[in-house]
C-alpha cells in the first residue's frame, strides 16, 4: 500500500518502488520485534544530566585550582614577611634538593642557628630563603615540598639516647 506522499515521491522520480517496499518491510520488522524509536524526551534528559555532571566536574577542578593558587600566595607572603636577611653572608651552607647539591651564603651565626634547628631553608621561586622554624612548620603543613632543610631536634630525643653514664652523677669537686 502506497501512501500519497510515497506516490508523489515515485512520480517525481526521487525514490524507486524497491526502496518503498524495503522501508515498509523494515517498519513491519521493527513493530514485530517491539523495537521502539528512541524517546526524544529521554535523550534530552540524559544529555542534560551528562552536561550537569561535566559542569560539576569542571567547577570542582576550577575551585581546586583557585585553592592551590591561594595557598601558593599565602606561602609566598609568609616567606617574604618572615625571611631572615642573609646579605653579606661569608659562610656557605650546602643542602640537597632533588638529588642536586645546592649552596647558599649565610652569616656564621645563621649557619649555627640553621644546624641547631632554629632556622629552616625554604624555596621561594627559583631562590632559597631562611625563615624561623615556626614559619617553616606552617609552610610544611600547606606544601611540604617547599621546605628543604628543617633540623628539628627535640631535647627529649637527644637526652634519651643510650648514654651508659646517665645514671651516674658528676661530682662538683672533680678536677681534671
Amino acid at each position: 500500500m502506497v501512501t500519497p506522499l510515497q506516490a508523489q515521491l515515485l512520480k517525481a522520480g526521487l525514490v524507486k518502488a524497491d526502496q518503498i517496499k524495503k522501508a515498509e518491510r523494515q517498519k513491519r520488522d521493527a513493530a514485530k520485534r517491539g523495537t521502539q524509536t528512541p524517546d526524544p524526551a529521554g535523550q534530552v534528559a540524559e544529555a542534560q544530566q551528562q552536561k550537569a555532571e561535566s559542569d560539576r566536574r569542571r567547577n570542582r577542578e576550577q575551585q581546586d585550582e583557585r585553592e592551590r593558587k591561594a595557598q601558593a600566595a599565602q606561602i609566598q607572603q609568609m616567606i617574604e614577611t618572615q625571611r631572615v636577611d642573609r646579605s653579606g653572608g661569608e659562610s656557605a651552607y650546602q643542602f640537597v634538593e632533588d638529588a642536586t647539591v645546592r649552596k647558599i651564603a649565610l652569616h656564621e651565626a645563621q649557619r649555627v642557628q640553621l644546624v641547631t634547628g632554629m632556622l629552616a631553608v625554604v624555596k621561594l621561586g627559583s631562590g632559597y630563603e631562611l625563615v624561623p622554624v615556626a614559619t617553616a612548620e606552617k609552610i610544611a603543613q600547606r606544601d611540604p615540598t617547599r621546605v628543604l632543610v628543617l633540623n628539628i631536634q627535640s631535647r627529649a630525643q637527644s637526652n634519651s639516647e643510650s648514654d651508659p653514664y646517665a645514671d651516674y652523677s658528676v661530682p662538683d669537686d672533680l678536677m681534671w
